[in-house]
């Protein structure tokens, strides 16, 4: 039987290169494709449009946290990538102050409605965050063909890592309207700060304050 430490050495969590960005799009976008929040901001009764914009949208904003040089983790079986964890943090304009670069990739990809769902999401999450020195976990996924695993633990539990080593951060906010994925958050540290809706969508942000900060 494989010890621990054995299972723990078959998966790295690295930081990803340019060259990973399409495996990660795939991935977020399969982990995303029926996310109450981006079928309510994106689905207007066509699948093919919705799946279109999706792709955009992650494709855009992948692209976007990459330039800015945001936070990309991956979690590896030898080369082959599992899951995926981005973290933005608030020196990067978020929200109504987004560049408007971004807003023109998204309003291609995505259109004006859409476009302005992601933008108000963001607001609210950073109203309510408790400082602004938070960061927010913008994607995480584990590749739907690899669940049931503890994957999603995994990934999880460096995130927290790469937080406790940010003196300068007091800590990582997440949006989540499923349940499943706020039992996952709470059981690693992850606590409910307020009932939001977004749109019409209902979800906790859960908040992780950084070792440094407890």
């Amino acid at each position: 039987m494989a010890t621990d430490n054995q299972i723990l050495e078959t998966y790295r969590a690295v930081y990803l290169t340019a060259e990973d960005l399409r495996v990660a799009a795939s991935i977020l976008y399969n982990a995303y494709h029926d996310d109450p929040f981006f079928i309510e901001s994106f689905h207007s009764g066509d699948l093919s449009m919705y799946e279109q914009k999706l792709r955009g949208a992650i494709r855009e904003e992948l692209n976007e946290l990459w330039q800015q040089e945001q936070t990309l983790i991956g979690l590896f079986e030898g080369e082959r990538m599992l899951g995926v964890a981005c973290i933005v943090s608030q020196q990067l304009p978020l929200g109504e102050s987004r560049y408007w670069h971004w807003r023109l990739k998204m309003l291609i990809s995505t259109g004006w409605q859409s476009t302005q769902a992601l933008i108000k999401k963001e607001s609210c999450l950073l109203e309510h965050l408790p400082s602004s020195n938070c960061g927010i976990l913008q994607f995480i996924a584990v590749s739907p063909i690899e669940q049931k695993k503890g994957l999603g633990s995994k990934l999880v539990q460096a995130v927290l890592s790469w937080c406790d080593e940010q003196p300068e951060m007091d800590g990582v906010g997440v949006f989540a309207s499923e349940q499943q994925h706020v039992q996952l958050l709470s059981q690693h540290g992850f606590t409910a700060i307020e009932t939001l809706f977004i749109g019409k969508v209902e979800g906790e942000l859960l908040f992780y304050r950084g070792q440094d900060n407890e």
